[in-house]
Protein backbone atom coordinates (compact mmCIF):
# COMPACT_ATOMS: atom_id res chain seq x y z
CA UNK A 1 0.00 0.00 0.00
CA UNK A 2 1.44 3.35 -0.52
CA UNK A 3 2.10 5.56 2.39
CA UNK A 4 0.43 8.80 3.06
CA UNK A 5 3.35 10.79 1.70
CA UNK A 6 2.64 12.36 -1.38
CA UNK A 7 -1.26 12.13 -1.42
CA UNK A 8 -2.93 15.11 -3.89
CA UNK A 9 -6.15 15.58 -5.40
CA UNK A 10 -4.87 14.60 -8.59
CA UNK A 11 -3.82 11.22 -7.33
CA UNK A 12 -6.80 10.49 -5.65
CA UNK A 13 -8.73 10.87 -8.54
CA UNK A 14 -6.28 8.78 -10.55
CA UNK A 15 -6.40 5.90 -7.94
CA UNK A 16 -10.50 6.09 -7.46
CA UNK A 17 -10.84 5.77 -11.49
CA UNK A 18 -8.72 2.87 -11.29
CA UNK A 19 -10.61 1.72 -8.50
CA UNK A 20 -13.85 2.51 -10.38
CA UNK A 21 -12.37 0.01 -13.08
CA UNK A 22 -11.97 -2.50 -10.80
CA UNK A 23 -14.80 -2.53 -8.93
CA UNK A 24 -17.18 -0.35 -10.46
CA UNK A 25 -18.10 3.55 -10.47
CA UNK A 26 -20.86 3.23 -8.26
CA UNK A 27 -18.29 0.92 -5.09
CA UNK A 28 -16.06 4.35 -5.41
CA UNK A 29 -15.83 5.77 -2.40
CA UNK A 30 -13.62 7.69 0.29
CA UNK A 31 -13.75 5.07 2.37
CA UNK A 32 -12.46 2.71 -0.09
CA UNK A 33 -9.94 4.83 -1.48
CA UNK A 34 -8.74 5.48 1.91
CA UNK A 35 -8.21 1.95 2.56
CA UNK A 36 -6.41 1.34 -0.88
CA UNK A 37 -3.78 3.98 0.73
CA UNK A 38 -4.09 2.34 4.14
CA UNK A 39 -5.00 5.46 5.63
CA UNK A 40 -7.79 7.16 7.99
CA UNK A 41 -10.71 8.71 5.67
CA UNK A 42 -10.12 11.51 7.41
CA UNK A 43 -6.47 11.83 5.81
CA UNK A 44 -8.36 12.28 2.18
CA UNK A 45 -10.74 15.10 3.48
CA UNK A 46 -7.96 17.72 2.97
CA UNK A 47 -7.93 16.89 -1.12
CA UNK A 48 -11.69 15.65 -1.33
CA UNK A 49 -14.87 16.91 -0.26
CA UNK A 50 -16.83 13.72 -0.01
CA UNK A 51 -17.80 11.04 -2.21
CA UNK A 52 -19.57 12.85 -4.25
CA UNK A 53 -16.89 15.38 -5.15
CA UNK A 54 -14.75 12.12 -5.57
CA UNK A 55 -17.36 11.16 -8.25
CA UNK A 56 -17.31 14.05 -9.80
CA UNK A 57 -13.43 13.86 -10.46
CA UNK A 58 -13.24 10.82 -11.78
CA UNK A 59 -16.14 12.04 -13.97
CA UNK A 60 -14.30 15.09 -15.03
CA UNK A 61 -10.62 13.28 -15.92
CA UNK A 62 -13.05 10.36 -17.80
CA UNK A 63 -14.61 13.03 -19.81
CA UNK A 64 -11.24 14.10 -20.42
CA UNK A 65 -9.23 11.40 -21.10
CA UNK A 66 -12.42 10.29 -24.00
CA UNK A 67 -11.79 13.94 -25.51
CA UNK A 68 -8.21 13.81 -25.81
CA UNK A 69 -8.78 10.23 -27.36
CA UNK A 70 -11.63 11.38 -29.76
CA UNK A 71 -9.22 14.45 -30.86
CA UNK A 72 -6.73 12.36 -31.81
CA UNK A 73 -8.64 9.59 -33.68
CA UNK A 74 -10.21 12.23 -35.45
CA UNK A 75 -7.87 13.96 -36.69
CA UNK A 76 -7.77 14.42 -40.39
CA UNK A 77 -11.05 12.53 -40.79
CA UNK A 78 -14.72 13.14 -42.17
CA UNK A 79 -17.57 11.69 -43.09
CA UNK A 80 -18.03 7.44 -41.89
CA UNK A 81 -14.22 7.30 -41.50
CA UNK A 82 -14.54 10.23 -38.74
CA UNK A 83 -18.10 8.53 -37.74
CA UNK A 84 -16.76 5.14 -36.90
CA UNK A 85 -13.56 6.45 -35.82
CA UNK A 86 -15.50 8.47 -32.83
CA UNK A 87 -17.73 5.61 -32.21
CA UNK A 88 -14.84 2.70 -31.86
CA UNK A 89 -13.35 5.29 -29.52
CA UNK A 90 -16.46 5.37 -27.13
CA UNK A 91 -16.48 1.84 -27.76
CA UNK A 92 -12.82 1.08 -26.81
CA UNK A 93 -12.69 3.38 -24.06
CA UNK A 94 -16.05 1.32 -22.18
CA UNK A 95 -14.23 -1.91 -22.73
CA UNK A 96 -10.40 -0.40 -21.63
CA UNK A 97 -11.80 1.31 -18.94
CA UNK A 98 -15.32 0.24 -17.63
CA UNK A 99 -15.91 2.16 -14.33
CA UNK A 100 -14.42 5.57 -15.60
CA UNK A 101 -16.94 5.22 -18.68
CA UNK A 102 -19.39 4.62 -16.49
CA UNK A 103 -17.96 7.86 -14.60
CA UNK A 104 -18.31 9.67 -18.03
CA UNK A 105 -21.91 9.42 -17.67
CA UNK A 106 -21.92 10.62 -14.41
CA UNK A 107 -24.69 13.71 -13.78
CA UNK A 108 -22.75 16.70 -12.91
CA UNK A 109 -23.93 20.05 -11.79
CA UNK A 110 -24.53 22.42 -14.69
CA UNK A 111 -21.58 24.98 -13.87
CA UNK A 112 -19.29 21.81 -13.51
CA UNK A 113 -20.42 20.07 -16.69
CA UNK A 114 -20.34 23.49 -18.83
CA UNK A 115 -16.42 23.73 -17.91
CA UNK A 116 -15.41 19.89 -18.17
CA UNK A 117 -14.37 18.15 -21.42
CA UNK A 118 -17.89 17.39 -22.05
CA UNK A 119 -17.96 20.36 -24.22
CA UNK A 120 -15.42 19.50 -26.19
CA UNK A 121 -17.06 16.17 -26.98
CA UNK A 122 -20.15 17.99 -28.31
CA UNK A 123 -17.98 20.31 -30.70
CA UNK A 124 -15.95 17.26 -31.86
CA UNK A 125 -19.78 15.66 -32.83
CA UNK A 126 -20.62 18.62 -34.50
CA UNK A 127 -17.59 19.32 -36.70
CA UNK A 128 -18.35 15.33 -37.68
CA UNK A 129 -21.98 16.43 -38.42
CA UNK A 130 -20.55 18.82 -40.51
CA UNK A 131 -19.75 16.54 -43.43
CA UNK A 132 -23.71 15.51 -43.20
CA UNK A 133 -24.32 19.04 -43.99
CA UNK A 134 -27.01 19.49 -41.42
CA UNK A 135 -28.24 22.22 -40.38
CA UNK A 136 -30.22 22.88 -36.70
CA UNK A 137 -32.21 21.75 -35.17
CA UNK A 138 -31.13 18.39 -37.71
CA UNK A 139 -27.65 18.69 -35.76
CA UNK A 140 -29.00 18.54 -32.57
CA UNK A 141 -31.19 15.52 -33.08
CA UNK A 142 -28.26 13.73 -34.39
CA UNK A 143 -25.82 14.98 -31.71
CA UNK A 144 -28.63 12.78 -29.21
CA UNK A 145 -28.74 10.11 -31.90
CA UNK A 146 -25.23 9.31 -31.71
CA UNK A 147 -24.62 9.51 -28.49
CA UNK A 148 -27.72 7.20 -27.96
CA UNK A 149 -26.40 4.41 -30.34
CA UNK A 150 -23.20 4.54 -29.36
CA UNK A 151 -23.71 4.57 -25.72
CA UNK A 152 -26.79 1.87 -25.54
CA UNK A 153 -24.76 -0.87 -27.80
CA UNK A 154 -21.81 -0.09 -25.58
CA UNK A 155 -23.57 -0.51 -22.56
CA UNK A 156 -25.80 -3.62 -23.68
CA UNK A 157 -22.81 -5.37 -24.95
CA UNK A 158 -20.47 -5.16 -21.69
CA UNK A 159 -23.48 -6.11 -19.76
CA UNK A 160 -23.10 -9.58 -21.81
CA UNK A 161 -26.79 -8.95 -23.50
CA UNK A 162 -25.08 -9.41 -27.28
CA UNK A 163 -22.89 -12.55 -25.75
CA UNK A 164 -25.32 -15.53 -26.24
CA UNK A 165 -26.18 -15.24 -29.89
CA UNK A 166 -24.63 -15.45 -33.42
CA UNK A 167 -23.48 -12.96 -35.54
CA UNK A 168 -20.48 -11.76 -33.56
CA UNK A 169 -20.79 -8.72 -32.29
CA UNK A 170 -17.99 -6.72 -34.31
CA UNK A 171 -20.20 -7.33 -37.15
CA UNK A 172 -23.43 -6.16 -35.71
CA UNK A 173 -21.13 -3.00 -34.77
CA UNK A 174 -20.17 -2.36 -38.24
CA UNK A 175 -24.09 -2.64 -39.55
CA UNK A 176 -24.59 0.12 -37.12
CA UNK A 177 -22.26 2.30 -38.06
CA UNK A 178 -22.85 1.38 -41.59
CA UNK A 179 -26.72 2.34 -40.80
CA UNK A 180 -26.04 5.56 -39.19
CA UNK A 181 -23.59 6.63 -41.80
CA UNK A 182 -26.85 5.85 -44.49
CA UNK A 183 -29.32 7.88 -42.40
CA UNK A 184 -26.88 11.12 -41.62
CA UNK A 185 -26.83 11.14 -45.20
CA UNK A 186 -30.38 11.28 -45.89
CA UNK A 187 -31.39 13.06 -43.11
CA UNK A 188 -33.95 15.81 -44.49
CA UNK A 189 -32.71 19.12 -44.22
CA UNK A 190 -34.39 21.50 -41.43
CA UNK A 191 -38.01 22.76 -42.60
Amino acid sequence: MAPRVGLTTERLTQAGATLADEVGFDQVTVSELARRFDVKVASLYSHVKNSHDLKTRIALLALEELADRAADALAGRAGKDALVALANVYRDYAREHPGRYAAAQFRLDPGTAAASAGVRHAKMTRALLRGYHLDEPDQTHAVRLLGSVFHGYVSIEMGGGFSHSAPDTEETWSRVLDALDALLRTWPPAS
